[in-house]
């Protein structure tokens, strides 16, 4: 009994000793298991994962592709909207002319002879032809990242194979990683490939008005004077013989002798840069609640009607407004027609008008009871009309040139002014340089208004160029070519021909639309000797057929506004 009550505490302890064994061998070996996964010195001691678990043969893995530039508005991804034409309806019928002695438009014959003295408007530099290569996109396409392997996003994961579809470049991925918490990107992780793809749309929706807008600026870059005619089976944007509610007689050649059309169908394309394509429902978006006005010459006019009809797509459009009344439009007493036309657009408020103001500057009768005697013809002093209603303009083209001239001036009884008396500088009497002194003087009060109207952008177009060979429009000149591009279809230089015009606006706020030397090219596209009631011998190499070169012009307006 003593000896089993000596021998009980060391069992005990015996036991505990024991216990106290095993849980130190089982730390040690737990120890010994974690050192061994986690050191790369000793798992490669192992065979290789691929050796231990070998994939499948229907399993196909997918090579990462290698890093590309790719720009942050994903811009290649998305598509050009193209939106159909609104057809506007019916409207009263154009009246005639403007009040203001137009001979060159309705009787060249019987026009005085012109004196030219003007450099600028008799030699308009040569346009040469040459080659030239395509610009190419500066965006660079990625394709989409597919999932090729056939097991699943579940087994995938069981298989311990992370996956990244990606909807972009290497960079996006990078960008979208480091997104605030909660932002949606366009990378995911696997098991998600609905959420990504949806995700990836709306990054391209969100990003879609940034690229439009890095686009506009582009465009607003662009050199447009600069480029090539190419053969466009799509043109024309409206046809001669529809148009005929915005569109004189006098210059719809589908409605004279001409047989050949050939010159319907050239486009222009500017150099390095796309300019947009015109329709007439997008114009009448982007210019809700806007006013356009021409103001010029004959060769403004023209560009009037022609915008007319390319809204319209030469269509009636009887619901169009003609509000010549709130611009004072109107024939005057004893006049045959008013200075100009005022139309609008109701479904987007959008106005149109010309105004005719052969000069560019203020006439003023000296005599208000017998204004049939002599005008005062202020150089210094932009139009009236515009003075009056530049609050109302959102968008301003001015033009002017052929009218300067001694016989012009006679014609019309105008006596040059300046500072308020008649001119005595001998070089401001000199036709170049009063026409020049003029084209200074209304763009720098225009620049000068800018800050007073922010929302006015005004545009100076440089002057369409004369096509006369062997002569003038009295004595045998002529422009017989039918031919589209046969002396040259191509602009490579910088400079506008139209310096007067370049000078005028370089440094201001007043854009130049530069339409000269693309235009010289184009001498086919006259009304030439093909006018029904034109002379015998006299032709008409100023204006053009409408459809025709004019269109462009209002196309390139409209890639600018």
């Amino acid at each position: 009994m003593r000896l089993r009550m000596k021998l009980g505490p060391y069992k005990l302890r015996w036991k505990a000793k024991e216990l106290s064994l095993f849980l130190i061998v089982l730390v040690c070996a737990t120890i010994l298991i974690w050192t061994w996964n986690k050191s790369p010195v000793l798992t490669s001691l192992l065979p290789s994962k691929n050796q231990l678990l070998q994939l499948s043969p229907d399993i196909k893995t997918v090579p990462l592709e290698p890093k590309r530039h790719v720009r942050e508005d994903i811009s290649t991804l998305t598509r050009r909207e193209v939106i159909t034409n609104e057809e506007e309806r019916h409207l009263d019928k154009t009246p005639s002319t403007d009040i203001i002695n137009n001979e060159e438009e309705h009787h060249p014959d019987k026009t005085p002879t012109a004196i030219l003295n003007n450099k600028e408007e008799q030699h308009l530099d040569k346009v040469t032809s040459a080659d030239t290569s395509e610009s190419s996109l500066d965006f660079e396409t990625v394709p989409h990242q597919k999932k090729v392997s056939s097991f699943s996003t579940s087994n995938s994961q069981h298989l311990g194979i992370p996956i990244l579809i990606c909807y972009g470049g290497a960079e996006e991925a990078a960008k979208h990683k480091h997104s605030p918490k909660g932002e949606k990107t366009g990378v995911v992780k696997s098991g998600s490939i609905s959420t990504q793809t949806e995700e990836t749309k709306n990054v391209i929706l969100g990003e879609k008005t940034s690229e439009q807008e890095e686009k506009r600026v582009a465009n607003q870059a662009c050199n447009y004077a600069k480029g090539k005619w190419v053969i466009d089976d799509k043109r024309p944007l409206y046809s001669g013989f529809g148009c005929k509610q915005w569109l004189a007689p006098m210059w719809a050649c589908r409605l004279m002798r001409r047989q050949d059309f050939a010159f319907e169908k050239l486009r222009w394309q500017p150099n390095g840069c796309e300019m947009e394509e015109f329709e007439g429902s997008k114009f009448l978006k982007r210019m809700q609640d806007k006013t356009l006005a021409f103001v010029g010459d004959s060769l403004g006019r023209q560009q009037f009607q022609s915008l007319m009809c390319m809204i319209t797509a030469g269509k009636d459009s009887s619901n169009v407004l003609d509000v010549g009344k709130e611009y004072g439009l109107v024939i005057p007493p004893g006049g045959k027609r008013p200075n100009g036309w005022a139309y609008r657009f109701p479904s987007t408020n959008t106005t149109v008008l010309y105004y005719w103001s052969s000069s560019l500057c203020d006439l003023e009768p000296l005599n208000v009871k017998d204004p049939h005697i002599e005008y005062a013809m202020h150089l210094d002093r932009p139009p009236a009309f515009l003075r009056q209603f530049l609050h109302k303009i959102d968008v301003l083209v001015l033009n002017t040139g052929h009218h300067w001239n001694r016989g012009k001036l006679r014609a019309n009884r105008w006596v040059m002014y300046v500072g308020g008396v008649p001119n005595t500088n001998r070089k401001i009497a000199d036709m170049g340089s009063a026409k020049n002194f003029t084209i200074h003087s209304t763009v720098k009060w225009l620049d000068s208004q800018l800050p007073k109207h922010p929302h006015l952008k005004t545009f100076y177009r440089s002057i369409s160029p004369r096509h006369f060979v062997n002569g003038d429009w009295n004595s045998g000149g002529s422009c017989d070519n039918t031919t589209p591009m046969s002396i040259g279809k191509e602009v490579l230089q910088e400079e506008s021909s139209d310096h007067s015009a370049a000078s005028a606006t370089r440094g201001t706020g007043v854009k130049l639309l530069d339409i000269t030397a693309l235009s010289q090219v184009r001498d086919e596209g006259h009304i030439s000797r093909f006018r029904i009631t034109a002379s015998p011998g006299v032709q008409d190499c100023l204006h053009w057929c409408l459809p025709g070169v004019p269109d462009t012009w209002n196309e390139i307006l409209f890639a600018q506004i």
